[in-house]
């Protein structure tokens, strides 16, 4: 197929877009590149790419595409609460639009980046794609808004699906560290410390970001009367962890660290485990390949290797609420997140190396 993906330059996208190549669909990015400089050692292939916000998508610009992978958005629960409108404004409004001027130019297929975030609070029940939305979150939210608006767009002519990833880790050429397990297992890593900024009580669905980018590659090679309007949990059942598991199996891991909790240390209200089962009898050929321990040993492999630090791992280059607020105050983003400035390269105090 002839795909358009969506925030190709990002931690998700910067695996995926490779791995769909490779499985020989011709790959065209769309990315605002707010993460350019944020590169975790070797930078990912290049491919044809529009360098535009998904804001200012034109039908022009999705003409002649088979499928749509829309992965772009303000990616995590702390950047989304920066401004819950503009949260909505790109999350949700610029998704749903993304979608109807998909659908206008003849695309036939649309998988969209949801969240397990949008059951918010669950407690210890595992969840079906049935269970009812309860987001805390503006991030949450969006998701739930853009799959009710964009599942009444599907007809036999146009396929959207779903794909509620659940807590992504993992090494990325663009790596983030503002994840539960990326940002343990570096805290660990660059100052021996595990530190829990929660009472270690929360459950937490894991999934590894090449078993993330494997699903959509199943989504995409899929019969699209198949998978047209679903909505599917991704990732494993039997990887469901409360945050203090995960800090045990990190002190394992890293030899000499140890597990703190952070002063004040209390319950989070987001709690949710979910059950994966649905995605596998869908698509048989999913095959889930990670685990969080495996994720655990891959991570320290790659901080290894790259030197990683205290500096760097803990300063805004890995981070995306603190790369956005660095690019804000070099002038280089306006408020609304519009660059003002692109050519200067954000400057950090140190550098990742290859």
């Amino acid at each position: 197929m002839k795909v358009l993906v969506t925030g190709h330059n990002g931690y998700i996208g910067s695996v995926m877009a490779p791995m769909l190549h490779a499985a020989g669909h011709a790959v065209t990015g769309l990315d605002s590149y707010y993460y350019e400089d944020c590169t975790f050692g070797e930078a990912s292939p290049d491919f044809p790419a529009l360098r535009k916000d998904v804001r200012d998508v034109e039908v022009a610009d999705l003409e002649g595409f088979d499928a749509v992978v829309h992965l772009a958005a303000l990616s995590n629960d702390p950047l989304g609460n920066l401004d819950g409108e503009l949260t909505d404004q790109i999350n949700h409004r610029a998704s749903v639009r993304l979608a109807k001027l998909a659908k206008k130019a003849g695309v036939g297929r649309f998988l969209f980046s949801s969240s397990c975030s949008l059951y918010g609070v669950a407690g210890d029940a595992i969840l079906t794609e049935e269970a009812s939305f309860n987001p805390v979150t503006a991030y949450g939210w969006s998701k739930v808004y853009v799959e009710r608006e964009v599942a009444q767009l599907a007809d036999e002519t146009f396929s959207p699906t779903f794909l509620r990833n659940a807590t992504a880790y993992g090494a990325s050429p663009r790596l983030r560290a503002d994840v539960v397990v990326n940002n343990l297992v570096g805290y660990a890593f660059t100052t021996g410390e595990i530190l829990i900024m929660s009472d270690g009580t929360p459950w937490r669905p894991l999934v590894h970001v090449k078993d993330i980018s494997q699903a959509f590659l199943r989504v995409l090679d899929a019969p699209a009367e198949s998978v047209r309007n679903l909505a599917l949990n991704v990732g494993s059942t039997r990887e469901n962890y409360q945050v203090r598991d995960v800090a045990e199996m990190i002190r394992e891991a890293v030899h000499g660290s140890k597990i703190r909790y952070a002063a004040g240390a209390g319950p989070d209200s987001r709690c949710y485990r979910v059950d994966c089962d649905k995605l596998a009898s869908v698509l048989p050929q999913f095959k889930p390949r990670w685990t969080v321990r495996d994720g655990i040993e891959e991570l320290c492999s790659a901080f290894k290797n790259h030197a990683l630090t205290a500096d760097e791992f803990l300063g805004p280059r890995y981070h995306r609420i603190k790369t956005i607020q660095k690019l804000q105050s070099a002038g280089r983003l306006n408020p609304s997140l519009r660059w003002i400035d692109r050519k200067n390269p954000i400057e950090y105090e140190t550098q990742v190396t290859a």
